[in-house]
């Protein structure tokens, strides 16, 4: 509640790790609710669960919704990496102050997508975009409803801080196993 100025305590989801389609708190113009992760587009079956901080402006989806900005709260995100044996592996990614921060995104009222942009360098080798982590200063730039997207645009860049991953370990095959 302190990280987000908050009067009373929000809806908390009823589970801990956030999946596309989940209902993930989300904090906007209203306060914070609960709300479903991925926008519903009349041209692709699946929702889309993010959208890229460098187009936002040129694409026809996302031009409606850059006044219905929303912050996303956060304590870790996870990300895949493709190992070089071919397989993937889970990591968890966290800023490393280990306190709350938020995703920016864009709501159409029913649904939020979360914004992306170029990985920081730390976490550049386990994938190639990563969501727009904000800090207090850029999540307040986000949510002014006085600043144009232009100027709130400004906020949509790589996290500034330092972030801590964890990857999990391999799978282990058993002993005889045949490949």
């Amino acid at each position: 509640m302190d990280q987000f100025d908050l009067d009373t305590p929000p809806p908390v989801p009823n589970t801990d790790d956030m999946r596309p389609t989940d209902q993930a708190l989300i904090i906007d113009g209203t306060g914070p609710r609960l709300m479903r992760w991925g926008l519903t587009v009349t041209w692709d079956k699946k929702p889309l669960i993010n959208a890229r901080a460098e187009t936002l402006a040129e694409k026809p989806t996302f031009r409606p919704l850059l006044e219905q900005r929303c912050l996303v709260p956060m304590t870790a995100y996870l990300e895949w990496r493709k190992a070089d044996d071919g397989s993937k592996r889970k990591n968890r990614i966290a800023p490393a102050d280990a306190r709350p921060a938020a995703f920016a995104g864009l709501t159409d009222g029913d649904a939020f997508t979360i914004v992306t942009c170029a990985p920081a360098p730390a976490i550049a080798h386990i994938h190639n975009r990563m969501p727009v982590i904000l800090d207090a200063r850029g999540a307040a730039a986000w949510m002014d409803g006085a600043q144009s997207f232009a100027n709130a645009r400004a906020a949509l860049h790589a996290f500034d801080g330092t972030l801590v991953f964890e990857e999990e370990e391999a799978p282990r095959r058993a002993q005889g196993e045949l490949f």
